[in-house]
């Protein structure tokens, strides 16, 4: 009796199962049959793979990604200071202003 319970397969395995089809060494029959697959699911699998392959050579590595960050984090900092430094200002200046007008 056949299981119809589907199998996962890692992403790991998907990549060699497809890398292993683009060499052009075996056919597309002969690499489903020798895992067991359908081919329709490694013309997916290649399809997906062909499509998504530009995104490897655009993605940051993660200490670019953290570097991006921190340097949002400083420009944010940066501008929360001056924002508290105009509202100290503007502070001192209502508070002139409120005593000299009490004493008016």
């Amino acid at each position: 009796m056949i299981s119809n319970k589907r199998r996962k397969h890692s992403p790991e395995f998907k990549a060699a199962v497809v890398l292993e089809l683009l060499a052009g060494k075996v056919s597309v029959a002969q690499l489903a049959k020798k895992h067991r697959l359908k081919e329709s699911m490694l013309y997916e699998w290649k399809r997906e793979a062909i499509e998504k392959l530009p995104l490897v050579f655009v993605q940051r590595t993660p200490e670019e990604a953290v570097d991006q960050q921190v340097e949002e984090l400083e420009h944010l900092i940066g501008q929360q200071a001056v924002e508290i430094a105009a509202l100290k200002k503007a502070s001192k200046w209502l508070s002139r202003v409120s005593r000299s007008s009490e004493r008016s």
